[in-house]
C-alpha cells in the first residue's frame, strides 16, 4: 500500500504517518510549514515536500509509483491544490480516521479507545506509558509529543492500539473499539455540534460503538445512555494509592487503572499502580518548560479549573497567563468564565483570542469582555506575547511563583522561544 498524507507535519497527521510506515507500508507526504515532525520523519528516511502545496510534488510521486490513498485532515479546504489533484489522479481520499480504520482491521488490532472532552489527551498518553512499563505490547496514536516514545507507533507483536479518540469533526464515531475510556463530558466543539443534545447524542452514539465503556457517574448521568455495557465509577472513590498530582489527573489515573486490569487480569498490582506512580507527563498538558514555569495545552473553563488545582498541589502560589481559542468558542463559553474557574490563581494575565476556523460574522470578544464576570479585577490585566509580558513572568518566577500558561494557539511556542533564549544567555 502507497499513501501520500497532506500536511504531514501536524499532531494528528504526523504520528498516523510514523503508524502506517512501521506498519509496511510506503509513504510520502508534504507540509505548508517545516517542523520538528518533519524533520524527524526527513530523517527516517520519508519523501516529504515542505513549501508550496500546489500539487506538483504529489503529481511527480504518483508518476512514479501510485498513491492507494490520499490523507487529508478536516482542516484541509475542498479547493485545496493537492487534494483536488488527488481527485484527478483517481487516488481515494480519506481523513486520518478512515485510513487508521484500515490499518486496524488490516493487521487486526483491538482498540482501547480514550475519549472525552477533557483529559484524554493525558489519560491516552498515560495508559500508553503505564502498558510499556509492564512490558504490554502496545501500538498507539497520541495527539501531542511525548518524552517517552515517538507520537505514534505501531509494534507488530501487539493485540491492542491506544487512541486518543477525538470527537471533533465526529472522529471517534469511526471506530468500534474494544474498550473506551470517557474521562469527562461537557459541551465543546460548536462548529461540529450546533447544540448540547447533539454533542451528548453523539458520545452516546460512540458508547454504543463499544463493546464496553468505563466512565464517571458524572458522565453517565450527562449521556444517560441506552446501552448496558458500560462499567460507572464514583467521584467519592478514595484515590489515595495513586500520586499523581492534581484530582483529576489522580481520576483519569483510575480510569487506566481499571482498563489494564478488565483486559490483563493476570497484572501484578503494585506493578500496576508503580507504573502509573511513575508517569512523567506528556507534552503541552502541566508539562515543565523551566524553573517555576509550565505549559498547558487546556483552553476550556473546565480544563482551566482542573489543571490550576492540579498546579496548587505544587505551589501555594500561581499566576496564569491564558490566552484563549477561537472567536466562535469564546460567544459559547464566555459565561463560564467566574469566579470559581480561577479560584486557585493569584494573578491572571489574559491574552487576545487566537482565531482558528472563525465565522467572519461573530463579534470578536476582547479580553474585557471576557473578564467581565470576575469580581477581583484588580488581579486580571489584559496582556499581549511581547516583552513586557516576559517581564512580569520573570518577576513572578523569581519570587518563587509558579507561572502557568494556558492555550491551544501561540503561546507555547512564545514560550518556549523565551525559554531558549534564556537558556543560551545563562550558558
Amino acid at each position: 500500500m502507497r499513501v501520500f498524507f497532506s500536511g504531514i507535519g501536524g499532531v494528528g497527521i504526523g504520528p498516523l504517518a510514523q503508524i502506517a510506515r512501521k506498519a509496511g507500508y510506503d509513504i510520502a507526504g508534504s507540509d505548508a510549514t517545516q517542523s520538528l515532525t518533519t524533520d524527524r520523519l526527513r530523517a527516517e528516511g520519508i519523501n516529504l515536500s515542505v513549501g508550496e502545496q500546489d500539487g506538483r510534488f504529489l503529481r511527480e510521486e504518483h508518476a512514479t509509483a501510485p498513491f492507494d490513498y490520499f490523507v487529508y485532515t478536516a482542516a484541509l479546504a475542498d479547493t485545496h491544490p493537492e487534494l483536488r489533484a488527488a481527485h484527478e489522479l483517481g487516488i481515494l481520499c480519506l481523513k486520518r480516521d478512515g485510513l487508521l480504520a484500515r490499518i486496524l482491521d488490516e493487521k487486526k488490532l483491538d482498540m482501547i479507545a480514550v475519549a472525552g472532552t477533557h483529559g484524554k489527551t493525558t489519560t491516552a498518553g498515560l495508559m500508553v506509558w503505564t502498558m510499556k512499563r509492564l512490558g504490554l505490547p502496545v501500538s498507539y496514536s497520541i495527539g501531542t509529543t511525548l518524552s517517552f516514545g515517538p507520537s505514534g507507533d505501531f509494534d507488530a507483536t501487539s493485540k491492542y492500539f491506544v487512541y486518543e479518540c477525538d470527537e471533533y469533526d465526529r472522529n471517534f464515531l469511526h471506530y468500534t473499539p474494544r474498550l473506551s475510556v470517557i474521562t469527562s463530558v461537557d459541551y465543546d466543539h460548536p462548529d461540529t455540534y450546533p447544540t448540547l443534545e447533539s454533542y451528548r447524542n453523539a458520545f452516546g452514539a460512540f458508547i454504543d460503538q463499544s463493546d464496553h465503556t468505563l466512565l464517571w457517574r458524572a458522565s453517565f448521568e450527562t449521556l444517560q445512555p441506552d446501552s448496558v455495557d458500560v462499567t460507572v465509577y464514583d467521584e467519592a472513590l478514595s484515590l489515595d494509592h495513586l500520586h499523581l498530582a492534581g484530582v483529576y489527573l489522580r481520576q483519569n489515573a483510575f480510569l487506566v487503572e481499571r482498563a489494564i486490569l478488565r483486559l490483563f487480569p493476570e497484572t501484578p498490582y503494585h506493578e500496576l499502580i508503580a507504573a502509573i506512580n511513575s508517569f512523567p507527563g506528556t507534552d503541552r498538558r502541566m508539562e515543565r518548560l523551566a524553573e517555576n514555569l509550565y505549559s498547558d495545552y487546556g483552553h476550556h473553563p473546565a480544563e482551566i479549573a482542573a489543571t490550576l488545582a492540579g498546579a496548587k498541589e505544587l505551589n501555594e502560589h500561581v499566576v496564569l497567563v491564558y490566552q484563549p481559542h477561537q472567536n466562535v468558542r469564546q460567544h459559547l463559553i464566555r459565561d463560564n468564565y467566574t469566579d470559581q474557574v480561577f479560584a486557585n490563581a493569584d494573578t491572571v494575565y489574559w491574552l487576545p483570542t487566537y482565531q482558528s476556523r472563525e465565522n467572519a460574522d461573530l463579534e470578536i470578544l476582547t479580553p474585557e469582555q471576557l473578564t467581565s464576570q470576575l469580581s477581583d479585577q484588580q488581579n486580571v490585566h489584559t496582556a499581549e506575547l511581547d516583552e513586557s509580558l516576559w517581564s512580569e513572568i520573570t518577576a513572578h518566577r523569581s519570587e518563587g511563583h509558579l507561572v502557568l500558561a494556558m492555550g491551544a494557539g501561540s503561546i507555547d511556542e512564545w514560550l518556549r522561544r523565551h525559554v531558549a533564549a534564556e537558556d543560551s544567555t545563562n550558558a
